[in-house]
């Protein structure tokens, strides 16, 4: 019997772990070129979750139509900051960065506190369930798993076949070489400062795809914490790291949750959460590069 239930949620993990590690690649991809520790993660995902159940309980639009509307706005969002914050302070101690990345945080959370209120919310969208043999998934949620895989290979081709890509790649890899060799590397600073929070919002409509209740402005704080921990176990500058330390990520977060279920006089989820951390501690003491090195 526990072993059933450890197979069924270790399926329910590796889905919603692609989910994850795609909420994760927009804090890699930003920390990988412009140094940036982007500490308001969650609020920006929290906003993908507001634009989903905006369009569908007030619009009727279907969650998947959702996932360009929240990319293309999270892209302005990001635009916006960069310009009239980020950039600013790319020269100024980290500590001038870590701050305004949690001011814009607060600042989204509040806002939206404003508009829809402090409220938990949720939607129902019935697209039926599959059987997988040992375990049922709702279709939904396969459809968030494959975005997120779409999305990453889609990214992984962007920087490998574009000019905006191999551009991105060279101020990595050496900005300074980046910029006599021809790049603006202001303009790609802004670029991918965009497409990282872009991205971060478009996942938080495939997060809603996984789980759909629960939508309030302070739901991102969960998340940020999730996010530096996959992160640092996939190598904190590689967005295609932290794609496959979500995966990781979501097994032992389902997988251990079984286990310690069996442990009397322990909540279950909170042991998860900290096994999370102990392993991001591990991690940092044995193998801070993660599992992959920065690319």
């Amino acid at each position: 019997m526990i072993f059933n239930q450890l197979a069924e949620n270790l399926i329910h993990g590796l889905v919603l772990g692609a989910v994850y590690g795609m909420a994760t690649m927009g804090l890699s991809l930003i920390f990988g070129v412009l140094k940036i520790v982007n500490v308001g993660h969650g609020a920006f995902i929290m906003v993908g979750a507001f634009i989903t159940l905006w369009l569908f309980n007030l619009l009727g639009i279907n969650p998947l139509f959702a996932v360009p509307v929240a990319f293309i706005f999270g892209l302005g969002l990001g635009f916006l900051f960069y310009h009239t914050a980020i950039k600013r302070l790319l020269k100024a101690p980290e500590l001038a960065t870590l701050l305004a990345t949690f001011s814009i945080g607060i600042l989204l959370e509040e806002v939206v506190k404003l508009i829809f209120g402090s409220e938990f919310r949720g939607y129902n969208w019935p697209v039926g369930k599959i059987s997988l043999g040992i375990t049922v998934l709702p279709i939904s949620k396969l459809y968030a798993c494959a975005g997120s895989m779409l999305i990453a290979i889609a990214l992984y081709v962007w920087f490998k076949k574009t000019r905006a890509g191999l551009a991105m790649r060279s101020v990595v890899e050496d900005s300074e070489g980046a910029r006599v060799c021809g790049v603006n590397v202001g303009g790609v600073y802004a670029l991918s400062f965009a497409l990282g929070i872009g991205l971060t919002v478009l996942s938080g409509v495939l997060l809603t795809m996984f789980i759909p209740v629960g939508i309030n402005p302070y739901m991102g704080g969960g998340y940020t914490l999730k996010a530096f921990v996959i992160a640092v176990l996939g190598g904190l500058a590689s967005p295609y790291g932290a794609f496959f330390g979500g995966l990781v990520f979501g097994l032992i977060e389902n997988g251990s949750y079984t286990l310690f279920a069996l442990i009397p006089g322990v909540e279950p989820f909170a042991l998860t959460r900290f096994l999370s951390f102990l392993i991001l501690l591990i991690i940092l003491l044995v193998r801070p590069t993660g599992i992959l090195k920065e690319k």
